[in-house]
């Protein structure tokens, strides 16, 4: 599968669908605490979804081998790594979760992200294993510019990550999108500098890492052909935003009134 680059006209609809998608995530986050349930959550962007006259790109995805999704978005709690179902169980207090959302607008054009909430008080190495998974997205992102490579991401990611001691999930990785959920190319997030494709202004992808608190191993859980879970049961966080390739650096497509700012050591501002 050949890398699509965006036109200008393409953007545009990428823009839409990304602050969407982003605007979902704001409306979860101010309802996630103990006691709300990870169907309770999928049932709140559902609606979102609604309102804005998307829908949901995961209910009734079926990649081959894998049976249809069947839920409005994914709910990854504590060591689950990706693609958790949402369910009836109640999240208490201390639990970490995932939220992955994926719209489609009228026009077809996809946006994709994810983000952690801490449900209510958490322990020390929840928040330590959200920020640093956080800022390790944030050293990906600040590696995207025309003439770089997709390995220098990866390897940002990776050297960030690991001299926190914690491990990059191999199994998983970001993705070209557009009016496909899943598009060239591949994003890694571990690697080798000058590696893997070089990026060209116009070329739209997530930066997804999933980094375990423990070993990089992950595991099916159960049957239900979708739940991943860290092998020796540690706890994995993720965040996920959608960038553009611009002429000069990158943009991040993913961003609304109450996304996360990005840290101290990325620009206030994108290229």
């Amino acid at each position: 599968m050949s890398i699509l680059i965006k036109s200008a006209e393409d953007i545009a609809g990428m823009r839409l669908a990304c602050r969407l998608a982003s605007e979902v995530l704001d409306h979860i986050g101010a309802h996630v605490r103990p006691g709300i349930s990870t169907h309770d959550i999928d049932q709140l962007g559902a609606k979102c979804m609604a309102r804005q006259g998307t829908v949901s790109a995961t209910v009734g995805y079926q990649p081959p081998g894998y049976p249809p999704y069947p839920a409005s978005l994914c709910t990854s709690v504590n060591h689950v790594v990706c693609h958790g179902i949402p369910n009836d169980k109640p999240l208490k207090k201390g639990d970490i979760v995932n939220v992955d959302v994926t719209v489609i607008t009228p026009d077809g054009w996809h946006g994709d992200n994810s983000r952690m909430y801490l449900v209510g008080e958490t322990s020390i190495a929840a928040k330590r294993l959200c920020a640093v998974t956080f800022d390790a997205m944030w050293h990906g992102i600040a590696q995207v510019r025309p003439g770089a490579h997709l390995g220098d991401v990866g390897y940002a990611i990776q050297k960030f990550t690991e001299s926190h001691g914690f491990s990059i999930v191999r199994e998983f990785c970001g993705h070209g999108i557009g009016k496909r959920f899943h598009e060239a190319p591949q994003v890694l997030h571990y690697g080798s500098p000058g590696t893997f494709e070089e990026l060209r202004p116009g070329m739209v992808f997530t930066i997804e890492p999933m980094v375990n608190a423990g070993r990089r191993e992950v595991k099916e859980l159960g049957r239900d052909g979708w739940t991943i879970v860290t092998r020796d049961h540690s706890l994995s966080a993720q965040w996920e935003h959608t960038v553009l390739v611009t002429p000069t650096g990158y943009e991040v497509m993913t961003l609304s009134a109450g996304s996360p700012p990005p840290p101290a050591f990325v620009a206030a501002t994108t290229t």
